[in-house]
């Protein structure tokens, strides 16, 4: 592949920022206007309720370079990438999110690296000079917690701020499974990735779009889709109570074989406490099958991952 004058296209997921979509547009000129690429951005609307989609048909019509996908309704930020992405066609694909956090001064050396060679430039988010928090305390554990139970390994701070090749969007495209996990699915197919670390940066104004509800869903997504250890972790308790069970039955054989029956004593408590515990688990084991086959039964439907509003709106 040849990368003089190559084109890339720039998928920007966007929801709820206006008035800060326009900066980080404006921004993002700024640094690929001198570069020697054939750039095009793909915005993509997950859903805005506010001026959000006004703003981008505006930018739309200023900026020849823009075309603008609306879902018909908020499916969710994986969704939105994945719809972006269907919609490229240029050689190189950057994916980065539309609040400013993902710094585009990055762009020039992603695509340096891309022209050495590699076919993903995944990013890695540096937290270490940021606070102790709840979100950074359970992101840390959540990729320890997936690295162990899944034969994939996701690298820790991974974002969804990397650049494509041809080759490579198009194997995550050959992936139609419903709920995704992006980050997963781009390690799991293997190809020549290099890291580059980066800072993030502060969001020009409004909040987070990932509240703890979506950030947990992701990362159920990223559990039931990426490891059946949950299934193998009731099989192993079923296997200890098992054996206990057996051990058990020795020990009241044992008093029969020796006469001493009579000693017994009735053991409601600690019959009790087994059935509790067997219950338990037994409940927690069905839940997780029930999980898989709920995980199973939308796949089967085969329902879209995103619905587009009309046709893009390319200026």
């Amino acid at each position: 592949m040849t990368f003089k004058n190559a084109s890339v296209d720039l998928v920007i997921p966007i929801f709820n920022e206006d008035g800060v979509i326009q900066q980080v547009h404006q921004r993002i000129c700024d640094v690929i206007n001198p570069l020697a690429y054939d750039f095009h951005f793909i915005y993509v609307d997950d859903g805005s309720r506010d001026g959000t989609v006004a703003a981008l048909q505006k930018i739309a019509t200023e900026d020849l370079r823009v075309t603008l996908l609306q879902l018909s309704r908020n499916f969710g930020h994986q969704a939105a990438l994945t719809a972006g992405m269907d919609a490229s066609r240029a050689e190189v694909v950057i994916t980065l999110d539309g609040d400013g956090q993902h710094p585009p001064e990055m762009i020039p050396e992603m695509l340096a690296l891309i022209r050495q060679g590699y076919d993903i430039v995944q990013t890695q988010r540096l937290d270490s000079t940021q606070p102790a928090s709840f979100k950074k305390w359970t992101s840390g554990f959540f990729y320890r917690l997936i690295n162990v139970i899944s034969g994939t390994q996701v690298l820790s701070g991974a974002a969804d701020f990397r650049a494509l090749t041809r080759p490579a969007v198009n194997a995550l495209k050959a992936m139609p499974e419903y709920h995704r996990f992006l980050r997963g699915m781009v390690a799991w197919i293997g190809y020549s990735t290099v890291i580059l670390p980066y800072q993030p940066a502060e969001r020009i104004s409004g909040i987070s779009k990932y509240s703890l509800n979506k950030m947990t869903r992701l990362a159920m997504d990223a559990i039931f889709s990426f490891s059946l250890m949950p299934l193998y972790l009731g099989l192993s308790l079923g296997g200890f109570f098992f054996l206990l069970a057996a051990i058990e039955v020795a020990y009241v054989l044992s008093f029969w074989i020796t006469g001493s029956a009579s000693t017994l004593a009735p053991g409601w408590s600690s019959l009790m406490f087994m059935i509790l515990i067997v219950g338990g688990i037994l409940m927690i084991l069905l839940g997780f099958i029930g999980v898989y086959v709920g995980y199973i039964f939308q796949e089967v439907k085969h329902r879209p991952i995103y619905l587009l509003k009309g046709e893009p709106s390319d200026e």
